[in-house]
């Protein structure tokens, strides 16, 4: 544990100096209060970098400590006075739970809370506010009902040329169009301003219609200067990905993914995705504390250097794979997202058992 929260500080602290050094003009030229530079910003960037780097180190720092107990034959008298492999892994699987435990908890509620908070800071004073590019805007607002807008300015929040369609059986039943849609921050409602609303009563059974008769087909057309609306969507809804799941702790996410859900939304995979791998990650720390232990607590020539440079060629292989079927589940190629996103433990899981089996006993 040690050699963990030593060697994860390090790593930290070189991050947060290098991007100081990235940093710096900003700072200085925006004249940023020390005060948001250090808790807003530097703050948050601890325990979001610490988590993303928290297996890997937990790894490093078990290779490292172990092969130098190795190296000092310390395993083999302790196996020599009886005790057997499970009773060496048993205090690695006490660190490995406080660590896993800990980046669990930290990446369900607490790093979202902190993403918020960094996110915040960056859009405000680095990159001068975020502003969507996006075109021909189509959201799904609820069942049958879609959502367009020409484009959309977040900073403040206002749409332009919108226009709002619901369908009844592949027909159009209604329509909405406005020439700005601008968000009420106080009653938390659009007001539009130029509208048109057309409802539109048609027949669908045309079966039951009787000789000569023809089938129903009404339009009623109004017209207002300006029409204030509550609608499914807000301006929550155009920030960045990013900025929506990560800002996010899971009860907040798992309600939002039933709510896109229930719209028919196509970017389910992408929350769905964070909400399973907030789980996944802090998991590879047990699988990586087995394979760490397996592979540095039997002596070997070439010292510590080889057992490190191999325990970093898999750490590397299973950051590969972790992104690979995160990259698999959110284009679609999976059935599964779930099964995906643990696919790379899943793997793991097997080398870790190879590696187990084959420890020195």
């Amino acid at each position: 544990m040690g050699t963990y929260i030593f060697s994860i500080s390090l790593i930290l602290a070189i991050f947060i100096v290098f991007d100081v050094k990235d940093k710096v003009q900003t700072f200085s030229t925006e004249n940023i209060p020390a005060r948001e530079i250090a808790v807003d910003y530097y703050l948050m960037f601890i325990p979001v970098y610490g988590n993303m780097f928290s297996p890997l180190f937990t790894f490093i720092s078990i290779i490292f400590f172990t092969s130098k107990m190795a190296h000092r034959t310390e395993f083999v008298a302790i196996l020599s006075a009886g005790a057997g492999f499970n009773r060496i892994l048993k205090p690695y699987l006490i660190g490995a739970f406080i660590i896993g435990f800990s980046s669990l908890l930290l990446s369900h509620f607490v790093i979202p809370k902190a993403q918020k908070i960094k996110i915040g800071f960056e859009d405000k004073w680095i990159n001068k506010g975020y502003s969507t590019d996006d075109k021909n805007i189509h959201k799904i607002i609820a069942p049958n009902t879609v959502l367009y807008m020409e484009s959309y300015d977040n900073r403040i929040n206002t749409a332009r040329k919108m226009s709002i369609e619901k369908f009844a059986n592949n027909k159009q039943t209604y329509l909405l169009k406005a020439d700005e849609m601008k968000w009420d921050t106080i009653n938390k409602e659009w007001i539009l301003t130029n509208v048109f609303e057309k409802t539109i009563t048609q027949q669908n059974r045309l079966d039951t219609l009787k000789k000569d008769q023809k089938p129903i087909h009404k339009e009623k057309h109004t017209y207002y200067a300006t029409k204030k609306i509550k609608i499914d969507f807000s301006p929550s809804d155009m920030w960045r990905y990013e900025s929506k799941f990560e800002t996010m702790n899971t009860p907040e996410l798992i309600n939002y993914i039933a709510r896109e859900t229930q719209k028919g939304s196509n970017q389910i995979e992408f929350f769905e995705v964070e909400l399973h791998r907030r789980t996944s990650f802090p998991f590879a720390t047990f699988l990586l504390t087995i394979i760490g232990l397996a592979i540095s607590s039997r002596k070997v020539r070439g010292g510590v250097g080889l057992q490190i440079a191999f325990g970093m060629l898999l750490s590397c292989l299973y950051i590969m794979l972790m992104y690979i079927f995160t990259t698999i589940a959110t284009t679609g190629f999976s059935s599964s997202v779930l099964l995906a996103v643990w696919t790379p433990n899943l793997i793991f899981c097997l080398v870790a058992f190879y590696f187990y089996r084959n420890a020195q006993q």
